[in-house]
């Protein structure tokens, strides 16, 4: 009896679309490459000594990606960027969420325990944080994500230089590609 060979399998790890939309359902929103990780200093030859770090360090300028979605979408194509950020091995610690209009729903029911139960998980930085891009009180962490889910051109205006400003790696902006370049063309 002849060996029939074996059919090649599909593994999910292969690039191509995986969904197809059926009619009257949109696409699913594009998800981002995950951005640059720590890397430790490369050593200089002819230096076995510990590492040390340079006198004046200037800070690297972020990684900035922009997923298109709809102002109604913004939150849901950030829930997922978030998603695969961790999926790709992001500590959630590591991850700032912000939002131009109403606040992300874990926001909402996270002060409804109130304000300083709510900014003690911020500044305990072990868990993905939600906020409003006008919060003053968030710190810088490696990855910012921006929902442009609402708000006026002057407050996104001003909330995308400063989430630029808290981003340490990676930035990335889910709202209108042509509403959120026509601000930063204008406003940066």
């Amino acid at each position: 009896m002849p060996l029939i060979p074996e059919e090649p399998q599909i593994h999910e790890s292969v690039p191509g679309p995986r969904v197809v939309p059926a009619a009257g359902r949109t696409a699913p929103t594009p998800r981002p490459v995950p951005g640059p990780g720590p890397r430790p200093a490369p050593m200089r030859p002819g230096n076995p000594g510990p590492r040390r770090a340079p006198a004046q360090a200037a800070p690297a300028t972020p990684q900035i990606q922009l997923i298109p979605a709809s102002a109604e979408g913004a939150l849901d194509a950030a829930d997922e960027a978030v998603d695969l950020l961790l999926d790709t091995g992001r500590a959630p610690g590591e991850i700032l969420v912000l939002t131009t209009g109403a606040p992300h729903p874990w926001a909402a029911h996270e002060l409804s325990f109130g304000e300083a139960s709510y900014w003690a998980q911020h500044e305990a930085a072990d868990d993905v944080f939600y906020a409003a891009a006008d919060a003053g009180r968030v710190t810088r962490r490696p990855v910012v994500v921006v929902a442009v889910n609402g708000g006026d051109d002057a407050s996104v205006t001003k909330a995308l230089p400063a989430a630029l400003g808290l981003a340490g790696a990676l930035l990335i902006v889910c709202g209108d590609p042509q509403r959120v370049n026509g601000l930063l063309s204008a406003g940066v």
